[in-house]
C-alpha cells in the first residue's frame, strides 16, 4: 500500500481517537467505553501498518526493520487482547452487576490490564519507534523525530511505575508524534 494513503488513514484514525477519548471524558459511560475500547485497537492495527509501510534506508538496516516489526507487533497484540478482553468479558460481567476489582478494570488505577495496555503502548511502542529511526529512509527526514518519539513512549513507561500520571508523557509520543509522522510523511515527494 502506498505510504501516502497509509499516511491519509493514521490522520483519520487520529482524530477518531483523540475525538472518542474527549467523548468518552466528557460523559463517561459504558458505550463512550465501548468506543475506546474499539478505536484503541484500531489503532493498534494501525501503528503495525504504518511501521511496516517505513520506507528503508538499505538492506543493511534489515535487523532494525524485524525488531521494529516484531515491538509494534507486540503493542498490537497486547492492546488488542486487554481492550478485546475488557469489551468481551469486564463490561458484560459489570452489566449484570457482579463486582470486578478495579485493578481488573480498563482506566483505573493500579490496574492489571492498564499495566498490560502500557506495556504495549509505552514499551513497545517506543522500542518500534526508535528501531524505526535505525533503518527508515533519509529522505522522510523522520529519524530523529522517530527517536523523540520512542524516548517519550519509553519515558511514560518508566514514569508510570513511579507515578501514574507521568504516563501521560507517552501519549505525546504515539498519539501526537504519529499525526505528526502522517503529516510528515504526506509532505515528502518520494517515499
Amino acid at each position: 500500500m502506498n505510504t501516502k494513503i497509509i499516511a491519509k488513514i493514521g490522520l483519520l484514525v487520529g482524530f477518531m481517537y483523540f475525538a472518542t477519548l474527549i467523548v468518552q471524558i466528557m460523559f463517561n459511560n459504558d458505550f463512550t467505553l465501548y468506543l475506546v475500547s474499539i478505536i484503541t485497537m484500531l489503532s493498534g492495527i494501525y501503528m503495525t501498518l504504518l511501521v511496516f509501510s517505513f520506507p528503508v534506508k538499505n538492506e543493511d538496516t534489515q535487523f532494525y526493520r524485524s525488531m521494529a516489526k516484531i515491538c509494534v507487533s507486540a503493542c498490537m497484540i497486547l492492546t488488542s487482547a486487554v481492550h478485546f478482553v475488557n469489551i468481551a468479558v469486564i463490561m458484560p460481567l459489570l452489566d449484570r452487576g457482579l463486582p470486578i476489582p478495579e485493578y481488573f478494570q480498563i482506566g483505573k488505577y493500579p490496574s492489571v490490564l492498564m499495566g498490560i495496555d502500557y506495556l504495549g503502548w509505552g514499551l513497545f511502542m517506543g522500542l518500534a519507534f526508535i528501531f524505526s529511526g535505525c533503518f527508515i529512509n533519509a529522505a522522510t527526514k523522520l529519524r530523529n523525530f522517530l527517536f523523540l518519539c520512542g524516548c517519550l513512549c519509553l519515558a511514560g513507561f518508566v514514569g508510570f511505575v513511579f507515578n501514574e500520571n507521568l504516563w501521560y508523557i507517552a501519549p505525546l509520543g504515539y498519539g501526537i508524534g504519529t499525526a505528526v509522522i502522517c503529516v510528515r510523511l504526506l509532505l515528502t515527494r518520494a517515499v
